[in-house]
């Protein structure tokens, strides 16, 4: 379950800090609006979304829609085509996921294609670009939604993609490393000369 990837693409933090840093913020899935609002970027064209799925649209090892979360889940599969939504977890869909049952559990449940990806993100970036790209999709039309900077908002920025910063999700986790993220924000994003993001090209 550990997660190599995340432990050896976060030390490029050490040079670009804004790297880990989201477009646009919100404190929970149901806050999302459509089409998505990003800030000071009103030329952003988004044709595909990238979910994540602990603490981010589901519960912590659970495999489907928080309850509250089932209106903007349908207004997110309204809005796309089905290939233009992809499920893409630490969990289900790795090497971890015996058979890649959960796998298919979470897109029977969900509606939604689960990547198959052996490494763990931000690693599996050009899985994920790859298929994108089979459906006519590039890089700066992608937005990444999830709870964690050191591998949802760094994959993002390390695609050329949007990143969408979920500061709490189902719960505010008391992780050591979701609290060290929620410090390290603070500190780069509300400073008098505040890091930014990369705009996607």
């Amino acid at each position: 379950m550990f997660n190599v990837s995340a432990t050896l693409n976060v030390s490029r933090l050490l040079y670009n800090p804004s790297l880990c840093l989201p477009h646009l913020t919100l404190k929970s899935f149901d806050q999302i609006t459509l089409p998505f609002p990003i800030p000071n970027h009103p030329q952003a064209t988004i044709r595909g979304v990238v979910l994540d799925k602990d603490n981010c649209f589901a519960k912590d090892h659970d495999d489907k829609v928080w309850p509250a979360y089932e209106d903007t889940w349908k207004r997110l599969q309204d809005s796309f085509p089905k290939e233009h939504l992809l499920i893409v977890s630490n969990s289900a869909g790795t090497n971890d996921d015996k058979d890649y049952q959960q796998a298919q559990k979470l897109e029977r449940d969900t509606g939604v294609t689960v990547l198959r990806h052996p490494t763990k993100k931000p690693g599996c970036f050009q899985e994920i670009q790859d298929y994108f790209a089979n459906h006519g999709i590039a890089s700066n039309e992608i937005i990444v939604i999830g709870d964690r900077l050191f591998t949802d908002m760094l994959m993002a920025n390390m695609m050329g993609s949007w990143g969408l910063w979920l500061s709490e999700g189902v719960e505010l986790s008391p992780k050591v490393f979701p609290r060290m993220e929620r410090t390290l924000y603070s500190q780069l994003a509300t400073r008098a000369n505040p890091f930014v993001p990369p705009t996607p090209k």
